[in-house]
């Protein structure tokens, strides 16, 4: 209950510790996979990396933890609450890979100049803040009219694909690590068993990661790509880098502008989607956050970061309830953005990225994304579940598409539609995955919406969202590769005429007095008794 009485507010609670072990590894990871694209796939020069681009982008990520963590204290002491969880927020992964594959790596290849790269990732990011700034004043009224069913099946999606799947995969490949330490982290934090002087169940699985691996080390075994020779070679990295203005960077970049917006507008779109499906996760957790600050918040400290030379977008994050059901309140976040300050202004992510065994940091993910999974089923009605589980297959038909086309990448195979036909022979259907996946959390989020309020029978309201889904796929914010006009037209002229079923549908149809038979009210006809 709400008071207007101020009341003081602990800045750091017991709780915090887990928050902070489990999500700054969770930032950990994001920043030494990043390190990872720039240094191998770029080829990026170290001294940008470690002397420009991670400073930039430590900085950024510090005015993000910060704010939240404000936000947080504010929002607990108005209320005079003490289980107020701030929001996670840090680059987002996502976009980590876009901007790198399809922005950064094409304009390299091309120019033979990551330093270019660079800087069309710069333009890229200095759009996408403008976008957030502008649609964080419309997307309060998104959230209104969009099903809970939807935003949250939409995120949990995203987080089955992109965030469990290849922790999951990780675990499995070196599983004497990742398989203890998942356990670690299971019993604690689903368990709710408490290790002796109440040591966080993150720390107990890193340190058990690091026994394990260095023990093999000095046994003369490598495992999981750690040895000696890298740690010692990592050192060379370590120093202080401040963050220096990049504006000129920024301005060289624009050259590149005509590939740049492609890509810019419908990810402007998707971080809309995604920050308002991660303000509803907070929200079904108990904490209430305004729709239109964070996604301003966003949108300036990432603009911040980009003038600063940081080309990687900050967004809030999946996972507020999993923080929350840790016991993390408000100190983790502003904890979190010291240790990347550290992290990234000191050169200690090479360190890092050297001496901890990322399979025993994946089984965190893994529980994050197994958490928000389930809250989308958990905080919404039990009759909605179909329209959750609808929400997820754009997600996971996006992340079909990347492993099929990063298999066929690897064998140096080119896409013809020959392949495209022997594949459907085998029932690989590689159409099918790119217009399902195309724009996967907007696709989630209609298809969802639509199954919503036809379980709820408001056929007109569900007509509207398949007339919107119409709009979205003509211009290809949905079920295509790129902004455009007529980009599917099958598939909008297939919203369009569902839109129509649907109107008419509500208009002419006479409802019975029985309800409809959704899952929670599903009669067995085996068990009924014989006329």
């Amino acid at each position: 209950m709400q008071t207007s009485m101020a009341r003081p507010v602990k800045l750091w609670v017991p709780g915090d510790w887990n928050a902070l072990f489990g999500f700054g590894t969770n930032i950990l990871v994001n920043l030494l996979v990043l390190t990872g694209l720039l240094q191998f796939v770029i080829k990026m020069p170290t001294d940008i990396i470690f002397g420009r681009i991670l400073p930039a982008t430590g900085l950024m990520m510090f005015l993000s933890t910060g704010y939240y963590a404000w936000l947080a204290y504010t929002y607990a002491r108005r209320t005079g609450r003490d289980d107020v969880c701030a929001l996670p927020s840090g680059i987002s992964v996502p976009h980590m890979f876009v901007v790198t594959f399809v922005i950064m790596l094409p304009i390299t290849i091309e120019t033979g100049d990551p330093i270019m790269g660079w800087e069309a990732g710069l333009v890229w990011v200095f759009f996408q803040s403008f976008i957030l700034m502008i649609g964080g004043f419309i997307a309060p009224f998104v959230r209104r009219v969009t099903p809970r069913a939807a935003l949250l099946g939409a995120l949990a999606g995203v987080s089955i694909a992109f965030i469990a799947m290849k922790p999951a995969f990780d675990m499995f490949l070196n599983p004497v690590i990742g398989m203890v330490c998942f356990g670690i982290i299971l019993v604690s934090w689903f368990g709710g068993v408490r290790y002796p002087r109440g040591i966080p169940a993150g720390l107990i699985a890193i340190a058990f990661g690091m026994a394990v691996v260095w023990g093999a080390a000095m046994l003369g075994y490598e495992v999981a790509g750690i040895n000696a020779a890298g740690l010692q070679s990592a050192f060379s990295n370590f120093g202080f880098s401040f963050p220096t203005p990049a504006i000129d960077h920024v301005r060289d970049g624009f050259k590149f502008l005509g590939i740049i917006l492609v890509t810019a507008i419908p990810f402007g779109i998707y971080d809309l989607v995604e920050a308002m499906d991660n303000v509803e996760s907070a929200e079904a957790a108990g904490d209430h956050y305004p729709t239109t600050r964070v996604l301003t918040a966003d949108g300036v400290v990432s603009l911040i970061g980009c003038l600063m030379g940081n080309p990687f977008i900050n967004a809030v994050y999946i996972g507020h309830p999993g923080w929350k059901a840790m016991g993390g309140r408000v100190g983790y976040s502003f904890a979190t953005g010291i240790m990347v300050i550290v992290l990234c202004w000191f050169g200690v992510i090479a360190v890092v990225l050297a001496l901890v065994p990322i399979v025993a940091i994946s089984p965190i993910l893994l529980y994050i994304g197994m958490l928000i999974g389930a809250q989308a089923f958990q905080s919404t009605p039990s009759s909605h579940a179909p329209a959750v589980v609808l929400a997820l297959l754009p997600s996971i038909a996006a992340w079909a598409l990347t492993m099929v086309n990063g298999a066929l990448g690897a064998a140096g195979v080119q896409v013809t539609p020959e392949l495209i036909t022997a594949m459907a022979g085998n029932g690989v259907l590689y159409q099918g995955l790119h217009i399902l996946g195309g724009g996967a959390i907007l696709s989630g989020l209609i298809l969802a919406s639509i199954a919503v309020f036809i379980i709820e029978r408001k056929l007109e309201t569900a007509a509207i969202f398949s007339l919107v889904g119409a709009a979205l796929t003509f211009f290809g914010f949905m079920h295509g590769e790129s902004i455009g006009f007529n980009v599917t037209p099958l598939v909008a002229l297939a919203y369009v005429i569902l839109g129509g079923f649907l109107y008419l549908s509500g208009r002419l149809a006479i409802a019975g007095d029985e309800p409809a038979p959704t899952p929670d009210r599903m009669v067995d006809p085996i068990a009924q008794p014989a006329e």
